[in-house]
């Protein structure tokens, strides 16, 4: 394994493919879907912009979603698992959208209340911060897999904002991004690229 020399890495942060629940706007935390038939076309149509790259380490969540992404995107079958990728838990709002959720709690934003029987927001800034701490030790570029809130909160963190900064990201189902050095400025963490979609192409 390298360690940290004059540059961050280069993390190329891709989102899953569509699922039933991305579809229809209902969080999907630890509920393992797959993708379905579209999910999976997505996925094919992310390769072209990845296979190239040469990266020296590539990580998936371990949900089947993610796993499915990586596998349909040749990023290879042997990405580790990397637990720290999974998306947001959401604890007793599984399932459920956030129109309906904020039915029953006005003005609820996940990224400032967090999720009952699930991670807050505090939480889940930890988990970002353990895994961009692990990555920072790193060199090359680095393919994750990962979900959509977790994605726009890793986001958030890798340039130093608060994770109800988070909110102000968004993330389509099999979007490539891309977080590293700004480029002249080796250890200043920047957005390189957010949210292509080659299927929008």
């Amino acid at each position: 394994m390298s360690v940290v020399g004059a540059s961050l890495p280069q993390l190329h942060l891709v989102r899953h493919g569509e699922t039933e629940w991305s579809r229809s706007g209902r969080h999907t935390g630890r509920t393992d879907l797959p993708l379905t038939e579209r999910g999976e076309e997505m996925a094919r149509e992310l390769a072209p912009f990845l296979r190239d790259t040469g990266f020296a380490f590539i990580w998936t969540s371990p949900l089947r979603r993610a796993r499915q992404t990586c596998v349909l995107a040749d990023l290879g079958r042997s990405a580790a698992l990397e637990p720290e990728l999974a998306e947001w838990d959401y604890g007793d709002y599984e399932g459920r959208t956030s129109a309906d959720i904020r039915q029953d709690r006005p003005g609820w934003n996940i990224f400032e209340d967090g999720c009952p029987g699930g991670e807050t927001p505090g939480q889940i800034s930890d988990r970002a911060d353990r895994l961009i701490g692990c990555l920072r030790t790193l060199e090359g570029d680095i393919a994750l897999v990962s979900h959509g809130q977790f994605g726009c909160v890793l986001a958030a963190r890798w340039i130093g904002l608060a994770v109800v900064e988070a909110q102000h990201f968004s993330l389509e189902p099999a979007s490539l991004s891309v977080l590293g050095p700004k480029p002249g400025h080796s250890e200043l963490p920047a957005v390189l690229r957010w949210n292509f979609v080659p299927a929008a192409q």
